[in-house]
Parts: C-alpha cells; structure tokens; sequence
C-alpha cells in the first residue's frame, strides 16, 4: 500500500468558521491531515484571549473528516514541528503573506525546503471576517462570569499583563481596541485589561482623589465602561473603607464581573500617593488590614475574582523590612491574592530590592507595579525583576487634560476654531468611534 502523505495545519480556531473548513478539506486531499493546535499561551501573543482553552480547541479540531492527529503548537512558530513531524505538506491561507506572519510564512518556506516539503496557500475566504464573528458574539463573550475569570486565565498563560487606565466609556473603547503590530517579532501588542482608578474616575468628575466619590457613582462608571468593552476590570479600591462595608462591596463587584479590587493599607483621610511623605501619610494597623482583606476574601462567591494588597510602607519613608513585613501578613493572614508594591522614587532602586527579597520567600504570588515614577524600565525588565502586572494608571487622563486645554485656549486666542482643526477629529470620525449595533 502507497505510504500516505502528511498534511500540517496549524490552527488555533476556537470560532469555526467555512474558511477553517475549507483549508482542513484542502489539506485532507493532499494527504493526513495533522493540526497543530495553538496553545492557549500562543493565541495570547497575536490576538485576544481565546474563548475555548486548549484542550477544548483539540478536542474539537481532531474531530474533522481527515484529521488523524493533533499536536501542541507552543509558538506562532512552526519550527519545532516541522522538524520533528517533517510533513510532506503545510497548508495555510494565503493571507499571511503580508502583515505579522510573513515572517512565519518565510520561516516555514525555508523549513520546508530543507527536505522538499511544499507549502500549499489556499485562497481566503474573503466573505468570513473573523473580527465581524468575535464582535457578533461579544455580548455572550461579556457575560459577568466569562469576564471576572479573565484576569485569572490571562495570569496564567501570559509572562506579564499589561493595563491601562479607563475612566469612561469612550476611553474604555480606547484600551479595548487600540493594537500594535510588530512584524519583526510577529506579535500583536495590546491591553490585557483595564484600570478604573479612584484619582482618574475623580478627576474626571472634577473632585478631589480623596475617596469623596461613594462606589455608587463609582460602579455606575463601572457599568459604562462594561456595557461598551470586553477586557477584564482592576479596580482601584483606595482603602476598602470598614471591613463590614468591604463585605458587601466585594458582593457588589464580584456580582458585576469585575476581577478584581486593590486596597491600600492607609487610614485617615486619604492623600494621593505621588505626594509621598510631602503629605502625612498614616499607615494601618497591618493585623487590622489584614482582617479587612479576610473579610473580603470570605464574602467571595467564587474563585475567580481577586483582592490584591496594596502596600504603602515605601511612600510613607517605612522602608523596605516594613513592607516585605506587611505583605507577609496580608498573604498569611488576610488570604490575599497578591500584592501591589508602591514608590515614588525615580531610580526604581527600592522597588527592585523590595521584589529581590520578596521573591525569595513567594515566588508565585502576583505582584502588581505602577511604574508612574520610574518609567524609564521596560515592561520586560520590569517583569525579569518580579512584575506580573504592570498598570499604565493615569497616563489617558493626563494627555487628555492639555490636548483639551490648548484647544480651548487656542480658540480664545484666534477667536475661532480653524486653527485646532489639525488637532480635532472630524465629526464623522467622532462618529464612528462608537460602535453601531442596529
């Protein structure tokens, strides 16, 4: 009997649609057909989370006419399998020519060609749009649940999250959509979630960060940035206020699908961070805190949503020994599900030992870092040092305020408003910005 030729499709395919069919039927007519099933990790570098994980994907893609295995596929690289399954074919849309995979494309062209195997292109199906499928099913992608568990899911696959600061619908819309291509590395960089904070969602409203707006006001920005995004929610929860208040709240935004709430160890009236020991900053009692974070963990009604501690020992001069000592307590005795570690000082100095010496005793614990201060390192680097969670925390706010000052004074100034069309969008651009769904 004539040995049967190898088909390698690499796919990561939780959306079936014709166009995936089609390259599978394609494939299934040169020979036997094996899928490199994209890992969970992998989908994450060049699109969103995926909505089936990985062993549900498998599941379904070795179940099509034809396909007579299913492997691991680690990378958008087909490297690796291609050298260890060495198929007489890869088959591919012809859609990676230009963009992010060509350099794939090239990569496997020159793999191939090391033993004579082809790559077969199958035209596009240009009447599927992948992206009109995702935004069709994203009110079931947004449901509470799927979404508080997202912040969790993307912990786990990704090396470091990226977030950024929303405090309203349309800047919800920006964190959401806004992509970067980078073809040298065949990736797609975007936001990982989003970061209500208590100063932007202030701001905003034109009072000031001292925990003045009530989480009434403060869930209805909430709702406005859910109703019009699919990314998961981080929300800044200044000092969590009483612990019997805290209870409910966590009820409250646990119910509402956000994935999880920071607290700092503060007390008194509250006074912005960046000000540091400038303003007189009173820390809790740590085994008081720690109860309150208890108390929170203990109203949770399911595992996903999150409650990091936030520790200020370095923006009040407490020094290094006073955090790692507190972070020990909210993690032993409040059951804390990470840390955010705070400093003001621009060499980073402090913040790198801090994490050196935190590491050495909990290596998995989350750590979030807002790196306002000293944002000349790298999300990288930042990461290699112990960051899971790098959070962008007013930098929307703070280019909006002067785009929309000099255009309100340069207006005054030439009494009309000719002069700042070059910085304003058109009005069907303003338009367009808002998605329609009739």
């Amino acid at each position: 009997m004539e040995n049967r030729k190898t088909v390698y499709i690499a796919m990561s395919a939780d959306i079936i649609h014709s166009g995936h069919i089609n390259i599978i039927n394609e494939g299934a007519k040169l020979g036997d057909v094996i899928i490199g099933v994209l890992t969970d990790e992998a989908v994450a570098t060049y699109k969103r989370l995926p909505l089936l994980d990985y062993e549900a994907r498998t599941s379904i893609l070795g179940s099509f006419k034809g396909v007579i295995a299913t492997v691991k596929q680690d990378s958008l690289s087909y490297a690796d399998n291609i050298r260890r399954l060495r198929p007489d074919y890869v088959v591919h849309g012809d859609d990676w020519v230009n963009g992010i995979q060509s350099n794939i494309r090239h990569e496997v062209i020159e793999l191939l060609n090391e033993y004579g195997g082809k790559l077969v292109e199958v035209p596009y199906t240009k009447e599927v749009s992948t992206y009109q499928l995702e935004q069709s099913i994203n009110s079931i992608y947004n449901t509470p649940d799927i979404r508080r568990a997202k912040l969790r899911r993307l912990l786990n696959i990704k090396p470091w999250l990226r977030v950024m600061e929303a405090s309203n619908g349309l800047s919800g819309l920006i964190v959401e959509n806004t992509r970067f291509e980078d073809e040298a590395t065949s990736t797609v960089k975007e936001y990982d979630a989003m970061w209500i904070s208590s100063l932007c969602d202030s701001t905003f409203k034109g009072k000031p960060d001292i925990e003045l707006v009530d989480l009434t006001s403060r869930i209805n920005t909430i709702n406005e940035i859910m109703e019009v995004t699919t990314k998961p929610i981080i929300l800044d929860g200044d000092t969590g206020g009483k612990p019997e208040h805290f209870y409910f709240n966590v009820r409250t935004l646990e119910r509402l699908g956000v994935s999880a709430i920071i607290i700092e160890d503060k007390t008194g009236l509250k006074q912005n961070s960046l000000f540091g020991t400038d303003a007189k900053q009173i820390l809790d009692d740590p085994h008081e805190f720690a109860a309150k974070i208890h108390a929170g963990k203990q109203a949770q009604q399911t595992r996903d949503f999150m409650i990091f501690a936030r520790l200020e020992s370095l923006i009040a001069g407490m020094g290094i020994d006073d955090a790692l000592s507190r972070a020990h307590i909210y993690l032993e005795e409040g059951g804390a599900d990470g840390i955010m570690i705070h400093s003001r000082q621009k060499d980073g100095k402090e913040i790198f030992e801090f994490l050196r010496l935190f590491r050495e005793d909990y290596p998995e614990v989350p750590v979030i870092l807002v790196p306002t201060s000293y944002n000349q390192f790298t999300e990288e680097e930042l990461h290699i040092a112990g960051a899971n969670i790098i959070i962008y925390a007013n930098h929307l706010l703070r280019s909006a305020y002067p785009a929309m000052a000099n255009t309100a004074r340069k207006i005054l100034e030439c009494s009309r408003s000719k002069e700042v069309d070059d910085v304003c969008l058109s009005i069907k651009e303003v338009l367009s910005l808002i998605p329609n769904k009739n």
